[in-house]
This record gives structure tokens, C-alpha cells and sequence, in this order.
């Protein structure tokens, strides 16, 4: 007992202890909102952009690989727009050309469930594999990805543990469909959502949590995003759905560069990995941009909206919104030609940004109606967490409207149907009312 108290080893180590880098006074005691430069320049992005995108001639790539990879390097010369797949590639490369360690794990990581992400190349002539991210130089951070068992409990906990002991590395676990966190949850109850207040233990683990209503049926529908809000206290953790690859880059980038470690969720899409209209051109990801918490309309942008928005005070509903249902909105916007209802994205729920989010509505405070709409049932996703903070910042502000209103599913006890009729339906019935 006494060896315990000192923190001494009092077991017979199986594997000697090597040394790490578990220092975590440097992330100690910082606010929330401290300033950082996680800018990359453009030169490097579009280097490291070709890097990551070949792989030497002997591993033959399956077709369908090769045809994402002879993409990427139209994206990285900028021939391209950047989809979801190479913003996340990019912003490993960038983090560990820099020197930092990154490790990935969950069920089908190496592919990407959704074979967006392609990290490690399989020839198809002997087998054998190859990652451009572990070949960038030789003094790069190491990246290591695991294909896991179907065990969330013990890697998401190994995980934790991992990134406890880590502060210097990127440590992410993705969840093959979001709502594989379930089997987990025990893990972001105990831990990553109240260690910190109960031990004083700090931990920058990220979780990717696929999520988004696209007719697939209950269990792969809902990463449970209102579970995570509700944990949320005390700027404890942060809690994303990003709508575009930059903000996804920027997200990783900033979760290495600041000065102190905090859990982060990130709701990653499904269909947005191939949606055209879900892309970034490669100045996004430049030093000129950074991580918004707040995102407004497309309207206007020739790659996305054809139609003209009428001018601020003749608008007259101002819809809210976070994820993927963002870009079903747009097309049925530009397809009715209704040019007097605004859009804006929340892409960070938690902390939830009232002041940037102050600012943009109160273009609009004299005139317009707020609503939330979201894809999920109304007991669950964003609602009940989002409409306290937007009418709390309506009040601020001092708008005419200060109620939001809801457009979404009807409560349910399952998170979504498991029948693509009825889940069109559901979804039409949403699109209708918001342009009503």
C-alpha cells in the first residue's frame, strides 16, 4: 500500500515501461478561447497533397482505390476541389510532417468504413500494404491506424487511456457506424466527459462518430448526438458536425495546436463524403482560414446556390441547422427558387458559440422567424440543447422573434425508421415545412 501511495510499480512488469511523453503541465490552467496558429502555407499543403496521394508502382491498387488516389492529386494541384476523405488525409499529413505522433483505431479504420479515407494501400498481387502517410519523411511523426475487434468498450477505453498518457499525440478512435458508441458508453460517462472534473485527469482523445439519416435504419442512422450534449457542462468537452472538409482539417489541426486537451466528438458524415456540393478548394485549408464555430448560407456561390437572396430585412425565416440536412435544405431551396429563407450552420454545439452566433443573427432581428431543423426526432439530436443557447442570444440581441421554432421528426423511441419509404416521406415532410 505504501508503494501504491509513493507511485511506485509493485507488480512484475510483463513489458518494461519505455519512456513517453506524459508531462502535462504545459496543458494546464489555459482558458478555453486561447489564441493559436495551427496555419499551414500553401506551398506545403499542395507538397504534401502529391505525397499522400501515390504509392510506389510494385503495390497494385485495387481500381476504385486508384481512381480516389489519381483524384487526389488533381485536388492537390488544385485541378480539383478537396473532398471529405482528402481533408482528412491532408490534415494528418500536415500534423505529422510537424513531428507529432498520430494514432487511429476502430473496426474498419484503415479503409474508412465508407472507403473514404484509403489510408493503407493493399496490392492486389501479393497482399502485401503501404501507407503514404507513414512515408513522408524521415523525421515525420509515426501514423499508425488499427483495424479493431468489434469490442467498443475495451478500445475506446484502451483509447482513453492511451490519450491520457499522451498529451504530445493525436490519439482518434472512430466508430464504425455512430451508433456503435452505444456499446461504449460507459467508457464517455465515466471518463471523458467528467475525468477531468473528478481526477483532474486531462485528455485530448477525438472520437469520429458517423452520423446522418440516409434510410439506412435505426442502428445506423444516430450517433446519439444528444447523449453527448447532455454531458456537456463546464466546457468539459467539445461536440462537432462540420459541413464542410476544411472545417473538418481545421478541427484536427486545432485539436493538436492549443495549449491545453480537451475530449472531442465529431458527428462525421456518410453520403457528404461523395457530395459534390460537400467540398473545399485548397485555399480553404490555408493559414488564411481557421476553425468557425459558426457557418453561413452557400447563397450566391456559383458551385453551390444559382438563386439570389432577397436583402436581409426581406427575409423572412431564418433556419438553423447543423450536419448533413444543411445540403439537402440548399437543393431543395434552389430547386423551389424561395429566395427569402436564410441558412445557418452551427458547426460547433458545444461549447456553443452565442457571440459569434450574436452577430450573425442580428442582421436579421427586426423581421425574420427563427427556426431549428434537424433530421433526427425531436426528443433526440441538437433541439433540446441548441434552442436554450438561440434564444438566449435572440434575447441579447433584443430580436422582434425571440422563440425558435421546431422542424424536424416527431419524438420516437427509436431513432429512425427502418423503412426507406417511410424515411423519404419523413424527410419530404421536413424539406416542405421549412419552405412553407
Amino acid at each position: 500500500r505504501n508503494g501504491l501511495d509513493e507511485g511506485n510499480c509493485v507488480v512484475e512488469e510483463i513489458q518494461p515501461e519505455t519512456s513517453h511523453s506524459s508531462d502535462w503541465a504545459k496543458y494546464v490552467g489555459h482558458e478555453w478561447n486561447v489564441e493559436y496558429d495551427a496555419s499551414v502555407p500553401v506551398d506545403k499543403l499542395k507538397a504534401l497533397g502529391e505525397q499522400v496521394a501515390q504509392f510506389p508502382e510494385q503495390y497494385k491498387a485495387q481500381s476504385r482505390v486508384k481512381k480516389i488516389y489519381d483524384d487526389r492529386k488533381l485536388m492537390a494541384s488544385g485541378e480539383k476541389p478537396l473532398d471529405w476523405g482528402m481533408a482528412e488525409t491532408l490534415a494528418y499529413a500536415t500534423i505529422a510532417s510537424e513531428g507529432t505522433d498520430i494514432r487511429l483505431t476502430g473496426q474498419d479504420s484503415g479503409r474508412g468504413t465508407f472507403f473514404h479515407r484509403h489510408a493503407v494501400v493493399h496490392s492486389q498481387s501479393d497482399g502485401s500494404t503501404y501507407l503514404p502517410l507513414q512515408n513522408l519523411s524521415e523525421d515525420q511523426g509515426t501514423f499508425e491506424v488499427f483495424d479493431s475487434v468489434l469490442s467498443e468498450e475495451a478500445v475506446l477505453a484502451f483509447e482513453y487511456g492511451y490519450a491520457t498518457a499522451e498529451p504530445t499525440s493525436l490519439v482518434l478512435w472512430e466508430a464504425q457506424f455512430g451508433d456503435f458508441a452505444n456499446g461504449a458508453q460507459v467508457v464517455f460517462d465515466q471518463f471523458l466527459s467528467s475525468g477531468e472534473q473528478k481526477w483532474g485527469r486531462l485528455c485530448g482523445l477525438t472520437c469520429l462518430l458517423p452520423h446522418g439519416y440516409e434510410g439506412q435504419g435505426p442502428e445506423h442512422s444516430s450517433a446519439r448526438l444528444e447523449r453527448f450534449l447532455q454531458l456537456c457542462a463546464i466546457e468539459n468537452i467539445q461536440v462537432m458536425n462540420c459541413t464542410t472538409p476544411a472545417n473538418y482539417f481545421h478541427a484536427l489541426r486545432r485539436q493538436i495546436h492549443r495549449d491545453f486537451r480537451k475530449p472531442l466528438i465529431i458527428m462525421t458524415p456518410k453520403s457528404l463524403l461523395r457530395n459534390k456540393r460537400c467540398v473545399s478548394n485548397i485555399e480553404d485549408f490555408t493559414k488564411k482560414n481557421t476553425f468557425h464555430r459558426v457557418l453561413q448560407d452557400h447563397a450566391g456561390l456559383k458551385e453551390y446556390d444559382l438563386i439570389k437572396l432577397k436583402k436581409d430585412k426581406e427575409i423572412k425565416k431564418v433556419v438553423l441547422c447543423s450536419g448533413k440536412v444543411y445540403f439537402d435544405l440548399l437543393e431543395a431551396r434552389e430547386k423551389i427558387k424561395n429566395n427569402r429563407v436564410f441558412f445557418i450552420r452551427i458547426e460547433q454545439l458545444y461549447p456553443f458559440p452565442v457571440k459569434t452566433l450574436a452577430k450573425d443573427l442580428k442582421r436579421f432581428k427586426k423581421n425574420a422567424k427563427f427556426y431549428w431543423c434537424q433530421e433526427e426526432p425531436q426528443n433526440m439530436g441538437a433541439w433540446n440543447t441548441a434552442r436554450n443557447y438561440i434564444e438566449w442570444t435572440l434575447d441579447h440581441i433584443k430580436a422582434e422573434n425571440r422563440k425558435v421554432n421546431y422542424i424536424g421528426r416527431q419524438p420516437a423511441a427509436s431513432p429512425a425508421t427502418g423503412y426507406l419509404k417511410k424515411h423519404l416521406a419523413q424527410q419530404k415532410e421536413i424539406i416542405e415545412k421549412v419552405f412553407s
